[in-house]
């Protein structure tokens, strides 16, 4: 007899413990959301879907994921939340059988050249503690293998109080393995002088190829005034005292037509202004002389180990620890297994099993070396997963976004059966998906929609897989998309030739990329698409690359500041008003000086979340109230700001507010799907998909002929797919080259060549398997990508 019946057979009420079998949302408001209500069923897995903008991440990521955080911080002391991130209540009228929540997102590890992807795990970790207790000569601590730790060695007095004061002379002495040279890099940075100056050329005659170094500015004035070298003299006729000055020269107070000035040298200056900064939010001009000027070559003291001679002296039957982080994963897990020394047995075990989980996730060509800064989005989210695969945690809520980004149509199978294992720990599993792969494991679907930014943020249907399909909403419609092969392909203009690329696992690959048509370069995760791409390509190519690496942007930050839109509508309100384009900058002359220009106030409440206040000057508008008397077409700035893309294609394009420059940025937006979006939305609010298309709708302007795009469909509706596809074949039609890495089928189907790398991942990749056509390469179904295309297209 069940716990659940009486004694009198007759079945009791059931437990009120067991009665919170959902997650209730009622009246979320967060962004675009629209009083959505929601009962979300625990223990189960439920995607949601919707079209890019329509409110999913708004819903999950910032109403349901964040508040479980926040209450959760809000359990630690006072002391220990002054340390963690503070976080707002979101708006939401009744969120309740919350549980914890887990988020796995797609946000890039950050890019510390110190970060690799054993230390972004545990693996590098167990790893230090076994080299410390087997390795031969034994060195030192786990610390001596570490080429994040310094060796130390200081000698100093020590005041001991006992009774009365005595001083002790003691010295202190740490072993790390980071190399000195390198400083646990693994590469050396040096700049490129023949792209600062042209050695034929005086100062005068303008010798100084850096942006922003004119003769004719305070720079010319500085060199002529500073009387450290002949500004009328070649560089190259310089001596080497006047050559270090220019380049080296420590900061030195300087006095130039009676004013006091600080003169530095060229290369220290250059540093503070532009290498220290992030590349992606430099100008164009100014990103492209950094990326000309700036070399790195690997550490010729440690070999790009990052570990110094003691620390790779080390070994463990003939292994060092620098070859075994440089090892694939997989082939690492065969020497651990080979290992059986009982007096670490734990740790092996412990490491076997964290090594196991990249396999059994579709990592295992990584090797542990691996730069965390160079894992493709979908990659960073599957290292976040390994260390949540062997969790003995039940009835937490695991929150993903997108987990089949980056995978091949073979590898999403396996990463829906690990979704499916979550779910059946007894966890509540939350995906954002578009694939309908993934969408048809779901227990339980809630589609938001109908459209984007204002046009969504309801909730068009919830239910069943069946239902969704049968339901007539947009994704209910597309859900059974098939994209046909092309009639005809366009005809190539020329190739771009790469020889002999060897970059992490590619095997000395020789392949033409054919130029003036549509390439999709493509093959299993961990192929090597990413290297040949990439790291191959020649820097005289002229590639413009647009990858999925976040944009770095305060919350000031928005579309129009970061695709340069802003410029031209300020010009254009300050001509039409007679008054200076500072003005209408919400980070100038215009600020609401209430909220210095950022439309709310910040109340800091130390250790609890702080508040932010809509500015009560300026109604949240930025701006002060007599800049807004200012107008453009019967409209103030805020009102512009205000407006969403496609609105503000058409204010702009004709009338009196008709202003060419803006319109064309304008247009771009809109071409890669952006139309919803309002101009002056927060960058902090966009998702990983968005922000991606808004760095590649930036890019298309750039002048070069080769257009490099990483997995453009990131975060794509079904319904969007058709739109992209058309983007694509504008660039082509306008005469450029179009380079594609990228798994969704149908783009495959539209491509006029397909490169596809395989056979599998790591070392069992890292070769061509077919060159050709998409009709080619279905009618061959010869490799993993022509099976799963050829079902995709019914042939």
């Amino acid at each position: 007899m069940s716990p659940a019946d009486r004694t009198d057979g007759r079945p009791s009420a059931p437990h009120a413990a067991d009665t919170h079998d959902v997650i209730r949302v009622h009246s979320a408001r967060v962004n675009n959301l629209k009083d959505v209500s929601v009962e979300i069923p625990k223990r189960r897995l439920t995607v949601f879907t919707g079209v890019s903008g329509s409110g999913k991440s708004s819903l999950v990521f910032d109403t349901i994921a964040a508040e479980s955080q926040r209450l959760i911080n809000e359990t630690y002391s006072a002391f220990v939340q002054g340390f963690m991130p503070t976080l707002a209540r979101p708006d939401v009228d009744v969120l309740d059988g919350l549980t914890t929540a887990i988020i796995v997102d797609q946000q890039r590890m950050g890019a510390d050249p110190r970060s690799t992807v054993g230390t972004a795990t545990d693996a590098n970790a167990m790893l230090r503690i076994l080299f410390s207790r087997l390795g031969e000569p034994h060195i030192g601590p786990p610390g001596a293998y570490s080429f994040n730790t310094a060796s130390v060695r200081a000698s100093g007095g020590i005041t001991v109080e006992r009774g009365a004061k005595e001083t002790v002379k003691a010295t202190y002495q740490r072993t790390g393995g980071m190399c000195t040279r390198c400083e646990g890099r693994g590469t050396v940075s040096d700049i490129d002088l023949t792209q600062l100056y042209d050695d034929s050329k005086s100062l005068n005659e303008g010798a100084l190829t850096i942006p922003g170094y004119s003769v004719d500015g305070w720079y010319g004035r500085i060199f002529s005034g500073c009387g450290f070298f002949d500004p009328d003299k070649p560089i190259r006729r310089f001596t080497e005292k006047e050559l270090h000055d220019l380049l080296y020269r420590e900061p030195t107070k300087i006095k130039v037509d009676g004013i006091n000035l600080t003169y530095e040298g060229l290369i220290p200056k250059i540093q503070k202004s532009m290498l220290a900064k992030d590349v992606d939010a430099l100008q164009p001009h100014v990103r492209a002389f950094v990326e000309r000027a700036m070399t790195f070559t690997v550490c010729p003291e440690c070999d790009g180990t990052r570990l110094s001679e003691g620390a790779r002296s080390s070994r463990i039957d003939g292994i060092s620890i620098a070859d075994a982080c440089a090892m694939q994963i997989t082939d690492l897990a065969e020497w651990v297994r080979k290992l059986d020394v009982p007096s670490v047995a734990p740790l092996l075990t412990a490491l076997r099993g964290t090594l196991d989980s990249f396999a059994e996730i579709g990592l295992g060509y990584l090797s542990l070396d691996r730069p965390a800064g160079t894992l493709s989005g979908g990659e960073a989210q599957r290292v976040k997963m390994i260390r949540h695969l062997g969790s003995s945690l039940t009835d937490v809520t695991y929150v993903f976004d997108e987990p089949t980004t980056g995978l091949h149509p073979h590898d999403i199978q396996r990463m829906n059966d690990l979704l499916l294992r979550l779910r059946d720990k007894g966890n509540t599993v939350l995906v954002v998906e578009h694939k309908p792969q993934t969408i048809a494991i779901a227990d339980h679907v809630v589609d938001l929609g109908p459209g984007a930014g204002t046009a969504g943020g309801t909730v068009c249907y919830e239910g069943t897989v069946e239902g969704l399909r049968a339901g007539g909403t947009v994704t209910g419609r597309h859900l059974d998309d098939r994209a046909a092969l092309k009639h005809s392909v366009r005809r190539p203009t020329g190739a771009l030739e790469i020889r002999g690329a060897t970059a992490h696992n590619l095997q000395g690959v020789d392949v033409d990329i054919p130029l003036g048509v549509l390439v999709v370069v493509t093959g299993v995760a961990g192929s090597g698409k990413s290297s040949l791409v990439h790291g191959s390509i020649p820097a005289d190519a002229g590639a413009v690359t647009v990858d999925q690496s976040p944009i770095k942007g305060s919350r000031r930050s928005n579309p129009a500041t970061y695709t340069g839109l802003l410029d031209p509508i300020r010009k254009a309100f300050a001509k039409a008003n007679g008054v200076k384009p500072a003005l209408f900058s919400a980070n100038s002359a215009g600020a609401c000086p209430t909220c210095n220009g950022a439309g709310v106030v910040y109340t800091d409440l130390a250790m609890m979340a702080g508040v932010a206040a809509t500015c009560e000057d300026c109604e949240g508008k930025r701006y002060q109230a007599a800049v807004l008397e200012h107008r453009l077409g019967g409209r103030d700035i805020s009102e512009v700001l205000a407006m969403p893309v496609s609105r503000a294609e058409e204010f702009f394009g004709s009338g009196e507010a008709h202003t060419p420059a803006a319109q064309r940025i304008l247009g771009r937006l809109a071409d890669v799907g952006l139309g919803y979006l309002t101009l002056g939305q927060p960058l902090t609010t966009l998702s990983g998909g968005e922000r991606q298309r808004l760095k590649l709708a930036t890019r298309m302007g750039d002048k070069g002929g080769v257009h490099v795009l990483d997995e453009p469909t990131t975060g794509l509706h079904l319904a969007d797919v058709e739109q992209l596809l058309g983007l694509l074949d504008r660039l082509v039609d306008a005469g450029k080259s179009v380079v594609v890495v990228e798994h969704h089928p149908a783009v495959m189907a539209h491509a006029d060549w397909i490169i596809d790398l395989g056979p599998g991942a790591g070392h069992d990749g890292g070769r061509i398997v077919f060159e050709g056509t998409p009709a080619d390469l279905v009618a061959a179904r010869s490799t993993l990508t022509g099976e799963h295309l050829a079902a995709y297209v019914g042939a």
